[in-house]
């Protein structure tokens, strides 16, 4: 309406947002994203999430691997700086720095995944328990209907043969009245 995009105006990404969230087919499980995890969703275990999930890139373990690489080569062969020589003491306490930071933090990281895992496994078997009620109760309606159209059909038969009774009857007074007109 004012030229402005849904992808630049903040406002109506707040409002659409939630209706297009709306539309996914997961929509049952909007009931349960208030729920907090154990570490809660403060900034400090996003960021732990985050960083958890680029230690197991590619794209880190080529960077650090290149940082190693010329890490040995500065320090082993005095080219620079020669600030850690061979033993490599510092790259050593910086790996086990790393270490000691990075486990936790994928160890938060794979809590936070499995109570999203948890919650999302009990949404689903409610979502799964309610499709089975509704084939169920479409299964018991199905049956009433046989029911209705067996005894429609058996009432249509009775009918059928009535009338075919009826049909003959008739033919055979039909017949009687032209005698009984034929012989006067």
């Amino acid at each position: 309406m004012y030229g402005l995009d849904v992808a630049t105006d903040p406002l109506k990404r707040v409002v659409q947002e939630p209706l297009r969230r709306m539309e996914e087919p997961l929509r049952f499980l909007l009931p349960h994203s208030s729920l907090a995890s154990t570490f809660g969703d403060d900034w400090f275990g996003r960021y732990a999430e985050r960083l958890a999930r680029f230690f197991g890139t590619p794209r880190y373990i080529f960077a650090q691997t290149i940082v190693v690489i010329a890490w040995i080569t500065f320090n082993g062969y005095s080219i620079f700086v020669h600030f850690d020589p061979y033993p490599f003491i510092l790259l050593n306490l910086a790996f086990s720095t790393q270490a000691a930071y990075a486990a936790p933090l994928i160890l938060l990281a794979q809590t936070r995944q499995a109570e999203r895992d948890q919650v999302l496994a009990a949404a689903d078997a409610r979502h799964r328990e309610s499709l089975a009620e509704m084939a169920i109760k479409k299964q018991e309606e199905v049956e009433q209907h046989t029911d209705a159209l067996r005894k429609l059909l058996e009432q249509n038969t009775s009918l059928t043969e009535d009338t075919r009774k009826m049909a003959s009857r008739i033919d055979e007074l039909t017949k009687e009245l032209h005698q009984v007109i034929c012989k006067t």
